[in-house]
């Protein structure tokens, strides 16, 4: 657990309240390809802000047009999330690729790393209340040396493992 001096303790989630969250995603991510803006609708909090990869912020109203009109969403796969808690405030990061139909109906993937934060509300729902992708892009530092140490003792961990 890390200590915040603004916001308290920051937590992993424990086993059930990460199933709630993951489940909630599961069902944003069902919901964009089958273009189900009523599902969408229930899971979006009012404040929903949503900025797509290239930048484009939309607000809820927004957001639930373009999934209503342009359909692009063919699929979407999350990888290794990590879900932190706040209180009642869940932080969501991890990798995303988009399988998306683009303008002249042609495929198009996305890749990259989302930030998610859904909110608990009173009724005990969770709701997500921000969206944020960074799509993937050079890497011209490379590896820091921490990173480098840690890509090195999971390839002798996998070693001792055989």
């Amino acid at each position: 657990m890390t200590t915040s001096p603004v916001t308290g303790p920051v937590t992993e989630a424990d086993a059930a309240t990460r199933a709630e969250i993951l489940a909630l995603e599961a069902r944003r991510r069902d919901a964009l390809v089958a273009g189900d803006v009523d599902a969408l609708d229930a899971m979006f909090d009012d404040a929903l802000v949503h900025v797509h990869a290239p930048g484009l912020v939309h607000t809820k109203a927004q957001l639930l047009e373009h999934v209503a009109t342009r359909r692009a969403y063919v699929d979407v796969v999350r990888d290794d999330l990590r879900v932190r808690l706040v209180g009642d405030v869940g932080v969501v990061t991890g990798r995303i690729v988009n399988h998306m139909r683009g303008p002249d109906g042609a495929p198009r993937v996305l890749a990259g790393v989302v930030t998610q934060v859904v909110v608990r509300g009173a009724d005990g729902a969770w709701r997500f209340v921000s969206f944020q992708m960074t799509p993937d892009g050079e890497q011209v530092w490379g590896a820091l040396p921490s990173e480098q140490a840690a890509a090195g003792d999971s390839e002798t961990n996998e070693g001792d493992a055989r």
